[in-house]
């Protein structure tokens, strides 16, 4: 597999210099991609530079992913409008050590074989260097005219916010160009990847070491990849879309691909995924016979699920999402766990009711009038159930009388009520 022709199809080359491309048929390549640990989990912004290190590999080279404990104490200027948080030396190891996990998911780090991925810290080469040493060592080779020159920094610098840029976050790209520099002198790494904001600093690195060492390295970056709609990417209302199931639940991480444009869903099927060019072309195919079977979102969908989480975590996802948009029956609602279910209805109205009431048995017609304000009144609600328009745990109320007791709950604490086609209501035993 030709590394740089799969990228180049699946359209994630932005940037690439000179004899990139034959360096990397020439022989087995190291190459790195750097990760901010200032979050104990990966979010989906991070998956372009993870998917090119996974077909990095795939291709037969050598993956190397450096988490950034010391530039994670400093901050990247790039396209930011302020300096960021520092973090303690505790915080990052646990970030790292959380992020090594879930990049063992999409990386090969634990075989034998010589392009086995690697997992190192920029933090364990910069502790111990002194900043005289440093400057002395590192900071003679670039001038800061050269440094001045990048595009992080005249942008910040000619902000209108007044921010500036501190010192500290001018010289992120002397470490960055050093942590190149590092690996290129013990790891024989060649290559720099990520994304098209970090061109900059990537060359810094490549500039640094021809003038230290003589030698050539290399550099290659991917779009930043937007919405069809220009839309912030991996954005939602809540926030960020998180790949740890206690930031983003695996409900809600699969309802994000599955809903994405038809557009952006022919785009983002090529980058996150490692389905190949023919596969994909028969799903576009199917995606433009029936547009509204959406084949390229649930396939999407699922490969980016599964390969995050699980293919039960998936089937669960599926089956939820049934719930709320298709014929489910009751015994689907009873296998979902408590997790999954909070997740599908979250944001519905919730409505807590005494568990001691419930355990001596309720008739339903009071539980949703007068312990929980479902309906106005008890004729309003007889109406409905009448006409079919009531269920309870996905089973259709036929009578007024019928009574509820503990044994009805749902993973012990929840019963769901449904008001005509699409009125949810949770009710919690406490």
């Amino acid at each position: 597999m030709n590394f740089v022709e799969e990228l180049r199809w699946r359209g994630m080359i932005h940037d690439m210099m000179p004899g990139t491309e034959e360096q990397l048929q020439k022989e087995m390549t190291s190459a790195y991609v750097g990760i901010d640990p200032t979050a104990d989990s990966l979010h989906i912004g991070h998956l372009v530079s993870v998917m090119m290190l996974k077909h990095f590999q795939r291709a037969g080279h050598r993956p190397i992913a450096l988490v950034g404990g010391a530039t994670g104490m400093i901050g990247d200027p790039s396209m930011k409008s302020a300096e960021r948080n520092l973090l303690d030396e505790a915080t990052l190891r646990h970030n790292q050590d959380s992020i090594k996990k879930q990049l063992a998911k999409f990386l090969d780090f634990d075989s034998d074989a010589p392009n086995a991925a690697k997992l190192v810290n920029n933090y364990d080469w910069m502790k111990d260097y002194s900043f005289l040493d440093f400057i002395r060592d590192i900071g003679k080779h670039l001038t800061v005219n050269y440094m001045m020159a990048k595009d992080s920094v005249k942008k910040r610098i000619s902000s209108e916010s007044n921010v500036g840029l501190s010192f500290t976050e001018f010289s992120y790209q002397l470490i960055q160009g050093y942590d190149f520099l590092n690996l290129y002198q013990t790891e024989n790494c060649r290559l720099q990847m990520g994304g098209s904001d970090q061109w900059g600093n990537i060359t810094t690195g490549t500039e640094l070491i021809r003038r230290k060492t003589g030698g050539e390295a290399f550099a290659l970056t991917c779009p930043l990849i937007t919405k069809a709609d220009g839309g912030k990417f991996g954005k939602t209302e809540s926030g960020n879309v998180w790949l740890d199931r206690r930031y983003t639940s695996p409900y809600k991480f699969y309802q994000f691909w599955l809903n994405v444009s038809d557009e952006d869903a022919a785009k983002y099927i090529k980058i996150f995924t490692a389905l190949g060019r023919e596969e994909i072309a028969v799903l576009e195919e199917e995606q433009t016979a029936a547009p509204h079977l959406r084949p390229l979102q649930k396939r999407l969908a699922k490969e980016i699920t599964v390969m995050v989480h699980s293919e039960e975590d998936y089937e669960m996802a599926v089956e939820a999402s049934n719930i709320l948009f298709g014929n489910s029956t009751s015994e689907t609602l009873k296998k979902l766990d408590e997790e999954t279910l909070l997740s599908v209805f979250d944001g519905v109205p919730q409505f807590e009711i005494s568990r001691d009431e419930l355990a001596g048995g309720i008739k339903v017609v009071e539980l949703l009038t007068e312990k929980a304000n479902v309906f106005p009144s008890k004729g309003e609600m007889r109406k409905l159930i009448q006409s079919g328009g009531v269920s309870v745990n996905k089973e259709k109320l036929t009578e007024t009388e019928t009574v509820f007791d503990a044994s009805s709950l749902l993973n012990d604490k929840y019963l769901l009520v449904q008001r005509g086609k699409k009125n949810y209501f949770l009710l919690i035993a406490k």
